[in-house]
């Protein structure tokens, strides 16, 4: 995993909305920012990627999932600051939608647990509320 830490721009980055069986794909973060909260899957686009093709190498590489990426859903700004106010990591994020292809959740790179959750384990988890505002407000998912 690169060192994302104290930009001096913004990193794209994306995620994927996936579902199976009425479950969405969700990772437990083990790393900055938003360690040990449950989100949508994602992480950086690299350089020469598209979004879709950035999607799929990161919803494979965090989760053993094959994916399908489509179009955008949803996007936002992640900016965490350490004590003394400076930006730790500036984040742009565009959540595709994607269909699941092949495979089981295990957690890889830098997430500490992937796995598939309802809608009614949604509000027992901490998820980020980024994620819990975009599967509830684009896909009814949830309380």
């Amino acid at each position: 995993m690169t060192d994302n830490s104290y930009p001096d721009k913004p990193k794209v980055a994306v995620g994927a909305v996936v579902f199976k069986n009425s479950c969405v794909l969700l990772v437990r973060r083990g790393q900055p920012p938003s360690e040990d909260l449950w989100a949508i899957p994602g992480g950086s686009v690299e350089i020469g990627e598209t979004l879709q093709g950035a999607a799929e190498r990161e919803i494979l590489e965090e989760t053993g999932i094959t994916v399908r990426a489509g179009e955008p859903v949803y996007t936002f700004d992640v900016i965490d600051r350490d004590s003394a106010g400076k930006i730790r990591f500036h984040y742009v994020i565009v959540d595709l939608a994607a269909d699941y292809v092949t495979g089981e959740p295990k957690a890889g790179d830098d997430a500490a647990e992937a796995r598939w959750v309802t809608a009614q384990e949604i509000d027992e988890l901490q998820v980020s509320p980024p994620t819990l505002k975009l599967l509830k407000t684009k896909f009814g998912f949830g309380k």
